[in-house]
């Protein structure tokens, strides 16, 4: 008899191993968290559904929002992969994550390269300047220097660099032009600028390329996506990579940690970096590629012809709080005068 009750008892735990449903077996579903533009979504999944026949369930919400669910439903995870996001945010969540490096890393411009072994980079978006160009006049604008001419007192919009991650993005890209994050030129600088800027902060990151295509302001502190779009749409702006050099950040992809369509999650890692859809990003979006040679349309400046920064990702995300309260003690004073 206790022969038969262990035989029985064995028997019944294969049988809950059995029955519990395995990670990814042949499944053809894939769920994907996503803050990107309807654009980037719509030259990303269909394809994907086509190619591969997983079916997508696509959530897209900010990417605060989405990273607040991913650490809630971290121990059942819903996600299985996440699309888009800001590279810091990542790497400030490297437990929500999976390893996972793509065979197409090595085709990856490699300043962009996943290095951190679950983070793979896919489009890159740089800090630029956007200009009227009904209003410029006789105004030269090549660089962040040219911001200082007092001609442009009151008419350069920029969000705040405290609340914007495209105006913390403009901060840190004009503190390594101008000298450094540390170099007390850089900040310097800053200060001059806020000056020009004469306390004119826009409320929101889309509020400062539309003030300028709409003829409010002169010049913005803007990025490239937006700005290349408005060229598109036959806006009359005028994009500016500063010659002291513009700072690409990549927009990242991770897979979920115990992700239930693992496999899949790892294909939609890979199609994301394939040749196939890096070419559509470059040619039919408005946001830049990151392998090495992939086509790019009209409106886009190939990044061989802009000189570029390589801004040192983990020494700003361990100083970001540091850099945003000096930026405010420097507005606060402007302010005062």
């Amino acid at each position: 008899m206790k022969k038969i009750i262990l035989v029985l008892i064995v028997s019944l735990l294969v049988l809950a191993g059995c029955s519990k449903t395995p990670v990814d077996s042949d499944s053809k579903k894939l769920v994907v968290y996503s803050p990107n533009s309807e654009g980037l979504i719509q030259a990303t999944i269909p394809a994907f559904e086509e190619k591969t026949g997983i079916e997508v369930e696509i959530i897209q919400a900010g990417t605060g929002e989405l990273f607040k669910r991913l650490q809630t439903e971290a121990s059942n995870p819903v996600a299985d992969v996440i699309f888009g996001g800001a590279y810091s945010t990542y790497t400030q969540n490297e437990d929500l994550f999976e390893k996972y490096t793509s065979a197409n890393d090595k085709l990856v411009i490699e300043a962009y390269r996943n290095t951190t072994g679950y983070i793979t980079p896919y489009v890159l978006d740089g800090s630029v300047l956007l200009y009227n160009k009904q209003l410029i006049g006789d105004i030269k604008i090549e660089g962040y220097a040219d911001l200082l001419n007092p001609a442009l007192k009151g008419k350069i919009a920029t969000a705040d660099p405290s609340a914007s991650s495209s105006a913390f993005a403009q901060l840190t890209n004009m503190l390594l032009a101008m000298g450094g994050y540390e170099s007390e030129d850089a900040w310097k600088y800053v200060e001059d600028l806020f000056t020009i800027i004469d306390g004119k902060i826009a409320s929101g990151s889309s509020n400062v390329y539309k003030s300028v295509a709409d003829g409010e302001m002169i010049v913005g502190l803007t990025y490239e996506d937006p700005s290349v779009s408005l060229l598109k749409d036959g806006a009359n702006v005028e994009i500016v990579y500063p010659k002291e050099g513009t700072v690409y950040l990549p927009a990242g992809s991770a897979v979920i940690k115990n992700a239930k369509n693992l496999e899949n999650a790892k294909k939609f890692i890979d199609f994301i970096t394939s040749k196939e859809i890096q070419d559509v990003y470059g040619t039919t979006t408005t946001n830049r590629p990151v392998l090495i040679d992939v086509a790019t349309g009209d409106t886009m400046k190939p990044i061989s012809e802009i000189k570029t920064l390589i801004e040192d990702i983990q020494y700003v995300s361990e100083h970001k709080v540091e850099m945003v309260n000096r930026y405010k003690d420097i507005f606060a004073k402007i302010q005062s005068k």
